[in-house]
This record gives C-alpha cells, sequence and structure tokens, in this order.
C-alpha cells in the first residue's frame, strides 16, 4: 500500500580511503528506511558526489559538488580514517568544505574517525597530520564518534542515526541526551512513535519491575521484558530494529537508562501513562 513521507537527503562524505564504511554508511541508511519508514513517515536519501554528481564545466569540481549535492542535503555523515583528502584552494579537504559549508548553513552532520588498525608504510604522512590537526580543531566545536572496525560502525552509525532522525526531523528535540523522568499527564496525540517501540513499551509495562534488559555477550545481544527476548535471531536486521526501538523510547522519555552500563533501563511515569492512555494496563 502507498503511503506519504517526508524525504530527507543524507550525504556520505568522505576522503578515498574509506570505501567500505561508505558502503556501510548507505546500507545503514537503507535498513533504518525499511523498519522506520512506514511508521515514521520518513524517507532517508543517500546521497553523495559518486552517486549524485553529473559532469560539468560551469565551475571548480568542489563548487560543482556544493551546488548538485551538499546543498540539498539534510544530514550529513563523514567518515574519515588516514587521510583529510585534496585541498580545494579555500579549504584543506573537499570534505572538510563539505562538513564546514553544511554546518555553516545550520544542518546537522555526524562525523566519524576510525581507530582501525594501518601499516605504517602505506600511511601518506602529510595528509595524517593534516587529518590530525583537523580532528584536534573539532574537539572544542562538537561531538565527533572513533569506530574500530566496520561492524562497530555499522553498530553505532545505527543508533546515532536514529536519534538524530528523532532529534532534527520529528521535532523531538531530546536526542541523544538522556531525559529526565518527569511525572506529567501524557495524552495519547502528544506522542507518535514506531511500531516496534510501541510494542517494546507495552511488554515493559506489562513487566512487574517495568523493565527491559539490554544485554551484550559473547557472539549477541538480548533486549528483553516480561519474559520475553525480543532479539529472537541472529539476525542483524533484527537486533538493529530493537535496537532503534530502545533508543526511540529513551529519546522520547519513555523509559530511563539506570546505571552506567545501560543494560537496564525501567520505564518513566510519561511512559507508563502514555501506555494508559493507548488502553494498556500496566502489571500491579
Amino acid at each position: 500500500m502507498p503511503y506519504q513521507a517526508n524525504a530527507y537527503n543524507v550525504m556520505i562524505a568522505s576522503p578515498g580511503d574509506v570505501a567500505r564504511e561508505r558502503v556501510v554508511a548507505r546500507d545503514v541508511v537503507l535498513e533504518w528506511n525499511a523498519i522506520n519508514s512506514e511508521d515514521r513517515q520518513i524517507v532517508l536519501l543517500p546521497i553523495g558526489w559518486d552517486t549524485h554528481s553529473t559532469p560539468s564545466m560551469a565551475d571548480t569540481a568542489q563548487a560543482v559538488i556544493n551546488s548538485q549535492v551538499l546543498e540539498r542535503c539534510d544530514l550529513l555523515i563523514a567518515i574519515f580514517w588516514t587521510r583529510l583528502g585534496t585541498p580545494t584552494g579555500e579549504f584543506a579537504s573537499g570534505t572538510v568544505e563539505e562538513i564546514e559549508r553544511h554546518l555553516a548553513s545550520g544542518k546537522a552532520a555526524m562525523i566519524y574517525f576510525s581507530n582501525a588498525p594501518v601499516v605504517p608504510d602505506s600511511i601518506d604522512q602529510e595528509q595524517y597530520a593534516a587529518l590530525v590537526e583537523f580532528r584536534e580543531s573539532l574537539k572544542n566545536r562538537g561531538l565527533v564518534s572513533f569506530y574500530d572496525d566496520a561492524s562497530a560502525f555499522r553498530t553505532d552509525l545505527f543508533r546515532h542515526l536514529s536519534q538524530t532522525v528523532i532529534r532534527e526531523f520529528t521535532g523531538d528535540q531530546n536526542g541523544g541526551v538522556n531525559p529526565i523522568a518527569i511525572p506529567i499527564p501524557v495524552e495519547r496525540n502528544e506522542l507518535e512513535i514506531s511500531g516496534a517501540a510501541r510494542e517494546l513499551l507495552f511488554a515493559a509495562v506489562g513487566d512487574a519491575g517495568g523493565r527491559i534488559m539490554n544485554v551484550r555477550y559473547l557472539g549477541g545481544m538480548e533486549i528483553s521484558t516480561g519474559g520475553r527476548n525480543f532479539i529472537d535471531d541472529a539476525s542483524p536486521r533484527t537486533a538493529a530494529k530493537w535496537e532503534g526501538a530502545l533508543d526511540e523510547l529513551e529519546n522520547c522519555g519513555l523509559i530511563v537508562a539506570r546505571g552506567t552500563k545501560r543494560e537496564v533501563f525501567s520505564v518513566t511515569e510519561q511512559g507508563y501513562a502514555f501506555a494508559e492512555s493507548l488502553g494498556v494496563t500496566p502489571a500491579p
């Protein structure tokens, strides 16, 4: 069945040494759509210079990319490893120019740096020095993320993307900040959450302790409540679906993490009130 949705362009920006992560980033964006798009009525479109620019002699190569791709994007994902990229004249590299112009327009950007091992002799020392300088310059400007391998990047990016979509594109300002549970009445129409998030919340409300367990172990993970493990197979897609639902509930203030390990989440008063407004009776 057709459904209406708002489309947002997500630009993937990087130098040429993170080709694998570029593919992962596109896959994560498409996976978010498969899980959330219909419920959220949002479609994320992955774009980049390599897929959405066309030959033009109207201006410099970077200026063409800026006009054809960058200016159309609503969210930017930048990825670095050992290279910063080729200078453009105005900026240290094309990727840096894309980041700076995007931020100057007031739009959101997520910047990632790889800690993956590399053969020292394969590094362009000038490029690496420029990368380190840029990375250090970001310390006082915001928060960046580091990852160890492509698998960790996939996991982190899906979680971060879910939080950012809620914060930037749905009007929820909590984003990735752990909310404070404030006992206020919640009307049914005040919040719109995905079907997966609703299912997880209802199960937690029906749990005697009102708790959700989020446990990782060798070879897998478990998100469980009310005697049910929601990750009932080894599929990365299933894990991503329920991790996204957990993040969504937290971002909306319906659950709150207990402790620093984030292995236990409790339903907040707001979460109980929201569930009751939808006809769900909490466990005694």
